[in-house]
């Protein structure tokens, strides 16, 4: 935990000089063609009769409790499509690298894989700081990213797919239902990072607009594990409901704390949007029972596409291994690359962009369809409830996919936001 936390204490924010690092690594990394050039698009090597995917994830540090378990599901994904035929004739080769919870390190991981490596794709990332690590890597290199998990909006790169949630299919919804429960008192408490920041600044202004007041605003290091201080003035507050933003493993030391403070789900819920099942177990059911969660997906998810998904990943993995949102987002990002790939005929980024518009996949999800304009794709909003089991039961959703819109441009209250 330790060194884990004094990793992150040097946590990354945009703007700052670590992003200049990254630029200049993506410029001075890139190989010179014939003539001396270093701005050249990477190449994959697709030569013999398999192509090299890369998967950058956390393996070790803070967000190892979430973002192990994305990778294995990648793993499942290209297991499938291989046993399948694979893409285009070629068997998918995976290149699995650690990020290690340490946003630098992604950037010269997502280097190596794309110049040394040679990928096609690479698939990962969880934290908003370490998308925007790697992401002048990717737009330098002209490879492509595929980004599995919620995040704050107000983004959209031609080289990133976003296939967790963008703000309006996930907390839009998730304040839309507070609101319609009464609960319009919030505290907010996130990780002091570019995401939890950025969404409560989308949640100030939707509570602005919306009759609701946040009575306070707190902000701890990722890998903290430190509360007492913060539950104790959640308690004060006596807000109805706590909208929780914190990431990694600071959620186990959070909800503990929050029950010795005598907090409960009854007496002052929260709403979580970035504890899935594999954080429940981690955390342990007994501390989040009757709490809720804001995603898109669920293991209790209905329908024939999640049985098998579900059935799959415990088969590979273990009978006692939980699915989750990012894992299936993560699963889910495979097979729609490889749709794209194969309308595009090419492994190409370029042309592979231009075939996704309008690519559909039957997802454990739900149907999700690629919007091409934004390279982001249409997600059912879900509220789930925490179960003694561990298990989250799903409490409202949407009816129906809903478009994305990362910018926000169809909400009037967000329009100074962008």
């Amino acid at each position: 935990m330790s060194s884990g936390s004094s990793i992150l204490r040097r946590r990354f924010l945009v703007g700052g000089a670590a992003l200049a690092a990254v630029v200049a690594l993506s410029a001075c990394g890139a190989k010179t063609d014939a003539a001396g050039s270093s701005d050249k698009a990477a190449k994959a090597d697709v030569s013999g009769d398999t192509v090299k995917v890369g998967l950058l994830n956390s393996l070790s540090g803070t967000m190892a409790i979430s973002e192990v378990t994305v990778r294995d599901s990648l793993k499942l994904a290209i297991d499938e499509i291989n046993a399948s035929g694979g893409v285009l004739g070629k068997k998918i080769q995976p290149i699995s690298e650690d990020g290690a919870s340490d946003w630098p390190t992604f950037a010269e991981k997502a280097q190596k894989l794309i110049q040394e490596d040679r990928v096609a794709a690479t698939f990962g990332c969880w934290t908003s700081a370490s998308r925007k690590a790697v992401k002048p890597v990717f737009e330098k290199n002209k490879s492509l990213l595929f980004y599995p998990v919620q995040y704050e909006g107000l983004e959209q790169s031609p080289y990133i797919f976003y296939t967790g949630a963008t703000t309006n299919q996930q907390i839009v919804p998730a304040l839309d239902y507070l609101k319609s429960k009464g609960l319009k008192k919030l505290y907010l408490v996130g990780s002091d990072y570019v995401f939890p920041r950025t969404a409560n600044k989308i949640i100030q202004a939707y509570a602005k607009a919306n009759g609701m007041t946040i009575l306070g605003e707190d902000y701890a290091p990722l890998g903290s594990t430190e509360f007492s201080t913060i539950a104790n003035k959640v308690k004060a507050s006596k807000a109805d409901a706590v909208f929780n933003t914190l990431n990694g493993d600071s959620n186990v030391a959070f909800f503990k704390e929050y029950k010795s403070a005598g907090l409960t789900a009854k007496s002052m819920p929260v709403v979580s949007v970035s504890i899935a099942e594999e954080e429940v177990k981690s955390i342990g059911s007994q501390y989040l029972a009757g709490q809720l969660t804001a995603w898109n997906y669920y293991q209790t998810t209905a329908g024939a596409a999640n049985e098998k998904f579900v059935k799959a990943y415990k088969a590979k993995y273990g009978a006692d291994k939980p699915t989750s949102d990012p894992m299936e987002a993560a699963y889910t990002s495979v097979h729609l690359w490889k749709a794209m790939v194969e309308k595009a005929g090419s492994f190409d980024p370029e042309k592979v962009k231009a075939a996704s518009d309008g690519i559909t996949f039957e997802a454990p999800e739900g149907k999700v369809t690629v919007d091409g304009a934004t390279q982001h794709i249409h997600k059912t909003a879900r509220i789930g409830e925490i179960g003694t089991d561990g298990l989250i039961k799903e409490v409202w959703d949407s009816g129906k996919p809903v478009e994305p819109d990362p910018y926000l441009k169809g909400y009037s209250w967000a329009s100074g936001l962008s």
